[in-house]
C-alpha cells in the first residue's frame, strides 16, 4: 500500500516556478554567450591566439550542453503540469459518479417524502433569506437540523421594521433553528420589528431548541422590537435537552433633539423622549415527559437616550435676558426580561428569567443664550436641565423553583445645560452683567424590580441611576470699569435614582448623586458653584451624595462657595463632599469651601468639607458634614484642607 499522496494545485504551483527558473537561466545565458564563444586574443603571437581559441572553444560546448539541459527541463515541466491536469481530472471522476449516487440515493429517499409532506426525511432545513423575515425550513423527519429565520426587512421612513422568521423545527434528532433578528425601524420613527420564534428541537436528541432572535432597533425616539420566544424543548426523555434562550429586546431610538431657538432671547426647545427598550423574548418551554430544562428568558432592551435640549438664543438690544436651554429629553424606559421556561411534566428544571435591561440616559440640557453686554443691564440665559434617566426594566418571572431575574439598572440623569456668558466691553461705574446659571442635572432613572413569582429565589432589585451633573454656570466679565459682574451658579446635580426592593434577595443600591456645576468667571464680582445632587434612596443602600461644585473665581467682592450634596433617604447613604471654594484674585477676600458636608443618614459617615480656594491669605477649610440625627451617629467628615499662596490654611473636624 503506498503512502504517497498528490496535490494537483501544488504540482500546478511547482511547474510555474519551474518554468520561471529556466526563462531566467535562459536569459543570463543568451547574455553570457557571445563574449564566452568569441574570445579575442590578448596579443598577436601564437601563444596568445591557442588560449583564445581554448577559452571559446570550452564556451562552445558549454553552450551546447545548456541547449540540451533547456530541452530536457522544457519537457519536464510540461510532464509536470500535464500531470497535475491529469490528477485533477482523475479526482473529479472519482467524485463526480460518487456524489451523483449520493444525490440519486437521497433524492430516491426523499422524494416520497418531499411530495407528501413537503419535507425531506433526512437533511438540514434551507435558512430564511436575510431581509425578508422568510421562515427556516424544517429538517428531515429522520435527521435534520432547523433552518435559521431570516432577519427582518428593514423599515424605511416612520415605517416598522419587519418581524423576524421562525426558526424551523427539527427532526426526530437535530436542533432547532434560530429565529431571525427583527428588522431596525425607519429612522423618522419606526417601530423595530419584532424577534423570530425559536425553533422546536428533536424528539429523540441532537440539541436544544432555536433561540429566539433578537428585536430590532427603533428609529428616532421609537421603541425596539421584542425578542422572540425560544424554541421549545419537545424531546421525550431528556437528560440536558433544554427549550431556546429568549431573544433580547431591542433598543429604543434616542430622542429627537429639541430645536434652537431663533428668536431674540427666546427659549431653546424641549428634548423628546427616547424610546423605550423593546421586552426580552420568553425562554423556550420545556415540553419533555421527563427531564429537562427551560430556557431562559431573553434581557430587556436598552431606553433611547433623550434627545439634546435646544439651546437659547442671546439677548438683544431690546433684551435683557438671554433665552434659557430647553430641557433634556427623558431617557426610553426599558424593557422588561423574558419570562424562564416552564420546567416540563416530570423532574424537569424551569428556566431563570431575563434580566431587565437599563434605562436610557436622560438628554443634556441646551446652552443658554449670551447675555448683550452693551446693555446697563444684562443676564445670560440659564443652561437648560438635563433629561430624568429611563427606568430599569423590571426582571424576567420564573415558574416553580427557578431563578427570577435580576432587575436593570435606571439610566444616568442627563448633565444640566452651559449657562450662558455675558460680556462687557466698557464699563461706565453702574452696570450690572450677571452670566446664566447652570442647568441642574436631571433625576438618574428609578432601578427595575427583580421578577417575581418563583419559589427558589427572588431576584435582586436593580441599581437607580446615577444623578446627572449639574451644568456650568455661564461667565460675566466686565472688561473696562468697576461695575458689579456676578458669575451664576453651576446647576444642582440630579438626585440618584431609587433601588428598587426584590422579594426574597437584597435590594437594589440607590444611585449616586450628580455633582454639581462650576461656578462662572468674573472680575469684581461673585462667583458661586452648584450644590451636588442627593443620593437616591433605596431599599436596601442608599446613594452617595454628589460632590458640591466648585466655587467660581472671584476678585474683589466676596467668596465662591460649592455646596455638598445630602445622602439617600432610607438607608445608609453617604453624605456628598462640600465644594471646593473660589479662586479669589486682585484683592479678594478669600475663597472659602462649604461649611459642611452633606450630612449622613442612619449612621453614616459625613461627607468631607469642601477645600478652600487659593487665596492671598491663609483660610480656614469647610467643615465636615454632621453624622445622622436619628439613629447612632456617624463620623464627622474631614475638614477641607485651607491654602493660600503662602502657607496653607487650617481644615475644621467634622462634628458625629
Amino acid at each position: 500500500m503506498s503512502f504517497v499522496i498528490v496535490a494537483p494545485e501544488l504540482m500546478t504551483t511547482a511547474a510555474a516556478d519551474l518554468a520561471r527558473i529556466e526563462s531566467a537561466l535562459r536569459a543570463a545565458h543568451t547574455v553570457a554567450a557571445t563574449s564566452t564563444t568569441q574570445v579575442l586574443a590578448a596579443a598577436g603571437d601564437e601563444v596568445s591566439a591557442a588560449v583564445a581559441a581554448l577559452f571559446s572553444a570550452h564556451g562552445q560546448e558549454y553552450q551546447a550542453l545548456k541547449a540540451q539541459a533547456t530541452a530536457f527541463s522544457d519537457e519536464f515541466v510540461r510532464a509536470l503540469a500535464t500531470s497535475a491536469g491529469s490528477y485533477a481530472s482523475a479526482e473529479a471522476a472519482a467524485a463526480s459518479p460518487l456524489q451523483a449516487a449520493q444525490d440519486a440515493v437521497m433524492g430516491a429517499i426523499n422524494a416520497p417524502f418531499l411530495t407528501l409532506t413537503g419535507r425531506p426525511l433526512i437533511g438540514d432545513g434551507a435558512n430564511g433569506l436575510p431581509g425578508t423575515g422568510q421562515a427556516g425550513g424544517a429538517g428531515g423527519w429522520l435527521i435534520g437540523n432547523g433552518g435559521n429565520g431570516g432577519s427582518g426587512k428593514p423599515g424605511t421612513g416612520n415605517g416598522a421594521g419587519g418581524s423576524g422568521g421562525a426558526g424551523g423545527a427539527a427532526g426526530l434528532w437535530g436542533h432547532g433553528g434560530n429565529g431571525g433578528a427583527g428588522g431596525i425601524g425607519g429612522s423618522s420613527g419606526g417601530i423595530g420589528g419584532n424577534g423570530g420564534a425559536g425553533g422546536a428541537n428533536g424528539w429523540i436528541g441532537g440539541g436544544n431548541g432555536g433561540a429566539g432572535g433578537p428585536g430590532g432597533t427603533g428609529g428616532t425616539g421609537a421603541p425596539g422590537g421584542n425578542g422572540g420566544v425560544g424554541g421549545p424543548n419537545i424531546q421525550l426523555l431528556s437528560l440536558n435537552g433544554a427549550g431556546g434562550t429568549g431573544g433580547a429586546g431591542g433598543t429604543g431610538g434616542a430622542g429627537h433633539a429639541g430645536v434652537d431657538s431663533t428668536v431674540a432671547a427666546g427659549k431653546g426647545g424641549t428634548g423628546f423622549v427616547g424610546g423605550a427598550g423593546g421586552q426580552g423574548g420568553a425562554g423556550g418551554a420545556n415540553q419533555a415527559l421527563l427531564g429537562g430544562f427551560g430556557g431562559a428568558g431573553g434581557t430587556g432592551g436598552t431606553g433611547g437616550m433623550g434627545g439634546t435640549g435646544g439651546a437659547g438664543a442671546a439677548a438683544d438690544a431690546a433684551h435683557i435676558v438671554a433665552g434659557n436651554g430647553g430641557t433634556g429629553g427623558a431617557g426610553g424606559a426599558a424593557g422588561a426580561g423574558g419570562a424562564g421556561g416552564t420546567g416540563g411534566i416530570l423532574l424537569g428544571h424551569p428556566g431563570t428569567g431575563g434580566l431587565g435591561g437599563t434605562g436610557g440616559g436622560g438628554g443634556t440640557g441646551g446652552t443658554g443664550g449670551a447675555g448683550n453686554g452693551q446693555n446697563a443691564l444684562s443676564f445670560g440665559g440659564f443652561g437648560g436641565n438635563g433629561g430624568v434617566g429611563g427606568a430599569g426594566g423590571f426582571g424576567g418571572n420564573s415558574s416553580g423553583a427557578g431563578i427570577n431575574g435580576t432587575g436593570g439598572g435606571g439610566g444616568t440623569g442627563g448633565a444640566g445645560g452651559t449657562g450662558g456668558f455675558n460680556l462687557g466691553i466698557s464699563g461706565t461705574g453702574d452696570d450690572v452683567r450677571v452670566g446664566g446659571g447652570g442647568g441642574g442635572g436631571g433625576v438618574g432613572g428609578r432601578a427595575g424590580g427583580g421578577g417575581t413569582g418563583g419559589t427558589g429565589g427572588g431576584g435582586g432589585g436593580g441599581t437607580g441611576g446615577t444623578g446627572g451633573v449639574g451644568g456650568t454656570g455661564g461667565g460675566a466679565f466686565e472688561y473696562d470699569g468697576f461695575s458689579l459682574s456676578l458669575g451664576a451658579g453651576g446647576g444642582h446635580g440630579g438626585g440618584g435614582g431609587a433601588g428598587a426592593t426584590a422579594s426574597g434577595s437584597a435590594g437594589g443600591v440607590g444611585g449616586a448623586g450628580g455633582g454639581g456645576g462650576g461656578g462662572g468667571v468674573t472680575d469684581s464680582g461673585i462667583a458661586t458653584g452648584g450644590g451636588g445632587g442627593g443620593g437616591g434612596g433605596a431599599a436596601s443602600a442608599a446613594g452617595v451624595g454628589g460632590t458640591g461644585g466648585l466655587g467660581g473665581w472671584a476678585s474683589c467682592v466676596a467668596p465662591g462657595t460649592g455646596q455638598g450634596g445630602n445622602p439617600g433617604i432610607g438607608g445608609a447613604g453617604t453624605g456628598g463632599g462640600g465644594g471646593g471654594g473660589a479662586f479669589a484674585i486682585n484683592g479678594g477676600f478669600f475663597g472659602a469651601g462649604v461649611a459642611n458636608g452633606g450630612a449622613g443618614t442612619d449612621g453614616s459617615a459625613g461627607g468631607a468639607g469642601g477645600a478652600t480656594g487659593n487665596t492671598w491669605d491663609a483660610n480656614m477649610g469647610g467643615r465636615g458634614g454632621k453624622g445622622a440625627i436619628v439613629g447612632v451617629g456617624g463620623a464627622g467628615g474631614q475638614g477641607g484642607a485651607g491654602a493660600k499662596w503662602f502657607g496653607g490654611g487650617t481644615g475644621l473636624s467634622g462634628q458625629s
